[in-house]
């Protein structure tokens, strides 16, 4: 799991924003994002492209494991 850069995200918000500590911490991840001129993140994955990556990477067949 990524680490997130308090220390960064707070200069950014407060010494670069202007926000109060409490306007700080009552932000989402997403909310930040945006104020900090960042797009909130890549668009969810549509259900072609997660039907490309099952074609691409399927499932080893039921029982394969289980019985060996």
């Amino acid at each position: 799991m990524p680490r997130f850069d308090w220390g960064a995200l707070m200069a950014a918000g407060i010494g670069g924003l202007g926000l109060r500590p409490a306007e700080f911490w009552a932000l989402t991840p997403a909310e930040l994002r945006l104020m900090l001129g960042r797009s909130a993140g890549p668009p969810p994955m549509s259900r072609h492209r997660l039907d490309d990556l099952l074609k691409q990477h399927p499932d080893p067949e039921r029982g394969a494991k289980e019985n060996g």
